[in-house]
Order: structure tokens, then C-alpha cells, then sequence
């Protein structure tokens, strides 16, 4: 626990003053841990980033990542979906003169990592577009939700949510974690609320981002149990990988432009 406590000090340290300056440095940070991240996926699936078809892989997840106002250098015409496509053609080409090395279910497994990577990275700086305060925002609700449903399903937790997937995790924690991030957002938005929102909205929003990043977790926790690895990478001790620290953030950010799109 010291550990994890040191390590989250030290991350948060480095982590939050490059999300406030925002921009290039941040854009940086993220496409190096988004790059980290593909790096652990791919590796569960016994495959290295360090190969062709890896390099294929790190190079679509950051197109996939990257503002359009960086990709200047692509035709127009050329899409996120397009770009997923091509990647996926150029992957198939590759099972057919690897005499069964690099298979199908490789190349799905390298295509679906560049966009679950892709695109969750790229929203995180969409959300970083809207301002400083939105990314703690959601960053803060998706804490919430972790220290909630720990207090809550460590004291009355009886009910696994998921016991084949993460026994430790309960019906009751999860519930209680939801509760927390409603409070917290209903606490934040009393004191900023840019985007006008009503007490009903804010409770929807933290509601929905808090059961979205407690699947993402499970989704994490699935793949790891699937491919019998503890944690997805090392390079945090006490937290694990990179894919450990933000996988709930790459469904939540996703999902939070959803629902503005929706609303707005």
C-alpha cells in the first residue's frame, strides 16, 4: 500500500502540470503512455510492439489519437473509420506471408488496440480542448468511484458484481462508488459549471461516467483474466501498467462526448 501511495504521489505530480499547460507537452505525455498502453496490450496477446505489424499497430493508435489540427499531412477524405479500415487490410496482407505466425485473431487483436487506444486518448485531449477543469472533472469522478466502491464494498459488501472476472468487486461497492462520484460531481458543479448544466443533468452525467469506468475496469480485468497475466505492465509499482491506471478513463471520455453531443 506505501508503494502505491508513493507511486500515485509521484505520478500525480508529474501527470497534472502537463495537464494544465495542455497542448503540445500534453499531447506528448499522451501519445507516449497511449504508446506504453499498446505496448501492454499487445504483449498480453504474446506479440511486440517492436515488429512490422507492431509498429502498424503504434502507428495507427496515434494517428487515431492525434487532433485533426495535427494531420494536415493526411488527404481529406481520410477518416478515423478509414484509417481503421486501411490498418486492418495492411494487418490481413500480413497472415497471408507469415505462414501462420501472425494470424487473424492477431491482426483483430492489433486493430481493435489501436482504436480502444486510439480514440480513448484522443477524446482525453477533447475533453483537455474544453477546459482544465472538465478533465478533473471526469478524472475526479472516475477516482470517486474507485475510493467509493473500495470503503463501501470493503464495510457492507456481500453480493459479487462480477466474480468471475474480479471476485474482489461487489454489487454494493459499486453502487457505493456511483453514489460517491454523484456527490462529488454535485459538489464541483456548484462551483463551476460552464456548461450550464441542471442538478438532474449532473446527477445523469456522474451516474452514467461512473458505471461506464467501473466497466471499463471490468473490460481491463477480463483481458487480463483471459490472457492469465496479474497486472498489464510494471512500469507504475503498486498500480501496474499504464493500462492499469486509465482504463477506466478510456471508456469514460468517450462516453462523456457522447453525452454532450447529446444534450448540446
Amino acid at each position: 500500500m506505501k508503494t502505491r501511495v508513493i507511486t500515485g504521489i509521484v505520478a500525480a505530480a508529474v501527470f497534472i502540470p502537463f495537464l494544465w499547460l495542455g497542448g503540445l507537452a500534453l499531447q506528448l505525455l499522451m501519445t507516449a503512455i497511449g504508446l506504453i498502453a499498446v505496448q501492454e496490450l499487445l504483449k498480453m496477446k504474446k506479440l511486440t510492439i517492436f515488429s512490422v505489424e507492431g509498429i502498424i499497430t503504434a502507428l495507427a493508435t496515434v494517428l487515431l489519437m492525434l487532433p485533426e489540427s495535427y494531420l494536415h499531412f493526411i488527404p481529406d477524405g481520410i477518416d478515423a473509420m478509414l484509417l481503421i479500415y486501411l490498418e486492418a487490410l495492411i494487418l490481413f496482407v500480413f497472415t497471408v506471408f507469415s505462414r501462420n505466425d501472425f494470424t487473424f485473431d492477431d491482426a483483430a487483436a492489433s486493430v481493435l488496440t489501436s482504436l480502444y487506444v486510439g480514440r480513448g486518448f484522443y477524446y482525453f485531449m477533447q475533453t483537455r480542448d474544453i477546459g482544465f477543469w472538465m478533465v478533473l472533472l471526469v478524472l475526479f469522478i472516475i477516482w470517486g468511484t474507485d475510493i467509493g466502491a473500495y470503503m463501501i464494498g470493503r464495510k457492507i459488501g456481500k453480493n459479487k458484481l462480477a466474480p468471475a472476472i474480479s471476485p474482489n468487486k461487489t454489487i454494493e461497492g459499486s453502487v457505493g462508488g456511483s453514489i460517491a462520484a454523484v456527490l462529488i460531481a454535485i459538489v464541483f458543479f456548484h462551483y463551476y459549471n460552464p456548461l450550464g448544466l441542471s442538478m438532474g443533468l449532473q446527477i445523469m452525467l456522474a451516474a452514467l461516467l461512473s458505471v461506464c469506468g467501473q466497466m471499463g475496469d471490468l473490460v481491463e480485468s477480463a483481458f487480463k483474466r483471459y490472457f492469465g497475466v496479474k497486472d498489464a505492465g510494471k512500469i507504475l509499482p503498486g498500480h501496474g501498467g499504464m493500462l492499469d491506471r486509465f482504463d477506466s478513463t478510456l471508456f469514460v471520455m468517450p462516453v462523456f462526448h457522447i453525452f454532450l453531443n447529446f444534450i448540446f
